[in-house]
């Protein structure tokens, strides 16, 4: 039986170990340090549609990561899993200057033809918004997509290592290539997959490698409202805040994006309130709702802000992928699934060589 190795249990390495556990001649073992994870932190749209990024590889994958969800619940439901983190409540864009509403709108019009995931497209005045979103102030209109999505990515996660039932270490972990595989810890394994987001770095530098990936960390806040917002759409405004509404009244509000602050985690209360001080006169509400608690983790980027995946260059048998960004609940179930099917030299949706992991990850010349 061959042995695969996932460093990582975030979306990625989640995803991927949920299906590699469907092959029967394969062991799968996670690891993960439980520290910083950016999908504990994320703050959960899937709206990909309204990007205006010229990088048409990164909105490729982004809007068929948002459309993999579909095969995704389907999959989990036939595992007997809850899809209770998951809800297509749809979203609402704010702008400062409404007239580029018209502009995102014709935008997503287009995109509907190869996207019909996007559903219904509306330019809404503050009373037809508030039959959506009760108590959302600030604006004369808005633009409202009804296939946008919210999840949980701490809930999903958490779905995906029950259904695959796979074993989880607790730990941080080094890899060591041997003449015949790679050791990790005590054990050998035949392959190993790189779900390690900011992290990757520090597996693969000690083997002499160069990485493109630099830590930016996220903080979001959670509170608790008296009213269900299981049905209110998330709200998309220009700058750092986003409304992310669940069910029983539970709301998320974040999430910031700091650079050059390392792998710090500690919370910063100062940017916290800035973020609630922006959103209040949107949604007044706000100031009624008892804080929760806060959520912070730290995203992955490249030096252009683009994802990659692939076979790690020089150690076969070793995949990785990193550089999602603040997308990563949208982009991160569907390089997971495409991990999985490299270590198994199946077909892929995606290429990898539009996704280069030879960009990022470079053996260092020795003198």
């Amino acid at each position: 039986m061959k042995k695969v190795a996932i460093i990582g249990a975030g979306i990625v390495g989640a995803t991927a170990a949920y299906y590699l556990s469907k092959e029967a001649d394969l062991e799968v073992t996670v690891f993960d340090h439980g520290q910083g994870q950016a999908t504990k932190a994320a703050a959960g749209i899937i709206s990909p549609w309204f990007s205006k990024r010229r990088n048409k590889a990164w909105y490729k994958i982004a809007r068929l990561g948002a459309d993999f969800y579909v095969g995704l619940l389907a999959d989990l439901e036939k595992s007997g899993q809850e899809i209770d983190f998951y809800q297509r409540s749809g979203v609402f864009l704010l702008k400062k200057d409404e007239s580029k509403l018209e502009e995102l709108y014709e935008l997503a019009l287009q995109r509907r033809e190869e996207s019909p995931l996007i559903g219904r497209l509306a330019i809404l005045d503050q009373a037809s918004a508030n039959n959506y979103f009760p108590g959302l102030r600030g604006f004369d209109r808005l633009l409202y997509a009804s296939g946008g999505a919210r999840v949980d990515g701490h809930l999903l996660v958490n779905r995906l290592l029950e259904a695959s039932q796979v074993k989880l270490v607790k730990e941080k972990v080094s890899l060591t290539p041997l003449a015949a595989g790679y050791q990790i810890g005590e054990e050998v394994f035949d392959q190993v997959i790189l779900a390690t987001g900011a992290w990757l770095g520090h597996i693969l530098e000690p083997l002499g490698y160069e990485v493109d990936v630099r830590p930016q960390k996220g903080q979001l806040r959670d509170y608790q409202l008296s009213k269900d917002l299981a049905s209110h759409p998330v709200v998309m405004p220009e700058g750092e805040w986003d409304l992310i509404p669940f069910a029983g009244g539970e709301l998320s509000l974040g999430a910031t994006h700091e650079n050059d602050m390392g792998f710090d985690l500690t919370v910063d209360e100062t940017l916290l309130q800035q973020m609630e001080e922006a959103a209040l006169p949107s949604y007044p509400a706000l100031a009624e709702a008892t804080i929760r608690g806060e959520r912070v983790g730290i995203r992955a980027y490249t030096s252009d802000f683009s994802p990659f995946f692939g076979q790690v260059p020089g150690l076969e048998g070793v995949y990785a992928a990193s550089g999602l960004g603040s997308s990563g609940l949208t982009t991160g179930p569907i390089i997971g699934y495409h991990l999985a099917q490299l270590a198994q030299e199946k077909e892929l949706t995606l290429d990898p060589a539009a996704y280069p992991i030879a960009n990022y990850v470079k053996r260092v010349k020795r003198e």
